[in-house]
């Protein structure tokens, strides 16, 4: 199965040099539960930013956003997975203090975060997202924007009427259906964080813009390859736990793909939670 990720440009090293070189991450998700959670932490990311415009069209999009979270977040055990995991993650966390290596500083404030996560978790009663859907207003907007111009003035007069309210009073509106889903964005940013930072980076190169590797029964939950920006190419990864491909094509924006047929050097990083 080829899988496609998201992918973000970082300000980072590729290789030893003196200089800094700007390079793109690739995220591969390779089981349902962190593909989930990517999806809701690039969606809670972009309500952030159209919630802090004072500008009425943001303020609708991010009502849209707002629905796509609805939908992705209605899984009946994403609640208990997140809790379970990161119960999981701060068993293995305590244990480590006392070590040498750790900042026990830093441990603690990780600890905090965690346990901070799972109270909020634990608050959010009833179904994910009910508050919404007992939103009779918000369900009719929610019906008719999946129709092609569907909230227009004449569609929606008293959403029409709510655009034209102070920015101050919208955002405090998008607050205050946001809030209650919150817990689940602070759950998922520590257990992201945590999955991130959980590999090694190793160094290939991909010779005519093919990579293989058996992967010996070594089991990930998500994988990142990172390459220079300046490299016009993009990674499609097949990957199950004998084996994994990359296959690197050319940077085009069409729907039919070609072998980036040249040699590419990549980092990646088999992230896996323990």
């Amino acid at each position: 199965m080829t899988i496609r990720g998201s992918a973000y440009i970082v300000s980072n090293q590729f290789n030893p040099s003196p200089c800094q070189a700007k390079v793109i991450s690739y995220e591969f998700p390779l089981n349902e539960r962190v593909r989930t959670m990517l999806r809701l932490e690039d969606l809670f990311f972009r309500i952030g930013r159209f919630i802090d415009s004072d500008e009425s069209p943001d303020h609708h999009a991010a009502l849209g956003v707002l629905f796509e979270i609805l939908e992705v977040a209605c899984r009946a055990d994403l609640k208990a997975d997140l809790l379970l995991e990161l119960d999981r993650q701060k068993k293995a966390l305590n244990a480590l203090h006392d070590n040498p290596e750790i900042l026990e500083e830093a441990l603690d404030t990780l600890l905090g975060d965690i346990e901070n996560a799972c109270t909020g978790l634990k608050q959010m009663s009833g179904k994910i997202g009910q508050h919404l859907r007992d939103d009779e207003w918000l369900m009719a907007i929610k019906q008719r924007a999946c129709i092609p111009g569907g909230v227009c003035e004449f569609d929606l007069p008293s959403y029409h009427y709510w655009q034209h309210q102070s920015a101050e009073h919208r955002r405090q509106s998008l607050d205050a259906w946001l809030g209650p889903m919150l817990p689940l964005r602070d759950g998922i940013t520590i257990l992201l964080k945590l999955l991130r930072e959980s590999g090694k980076v190793h160094h290939f190169t991909a010779f005519h813009g093919s990579f293989q590797q058996m992967q010996g029964g070594r089991v990930a939950q998500m994988l990142r390859i990172t390459l220079k920006a300046e490299q016009p190419c993009i990674p499609e990864i097949s990957a199950n736990k004998y084996a994994l491909n990359i296959r690197f094509v050319e940077a085009k924006y069409t729907a039919k793909t070609s072998l980036y047929d040249q040699d590419v050097a990549f980092d990646l990083i088999f992230c896996s939670l323990q």
